[in-house]
């Protein structure tokens, strides 16, 4: 399966508690930060939920 790279780019501060928890889902916790997941549905979703917040590229 297709590997993704998440980054933060943007804080969580003043953002709705949805975002903050989709964020930390993500495994993400502070700027600057990336992770990497499998590219499936359920992580896409969340990464659609936070786009404004987050950077991606594929791994």
């Amino acid at each position: 399966m297709a590997k993704i790279k998440v980054k933060q780019v943007r804080s969580s501060i003043k953002r709705p508690q949805n975002q903050k928890r989709t964020l930390e889902a993500l495994g993400l916790r502070k700027i600057g930060q990336v992770v990497e997941h499998d590219a499936t549905p359920n992580i896409l979703g969340m990464i659609n939920k936070v786009s404004h917040l987050v950077s991606t590229e594929e791994a």
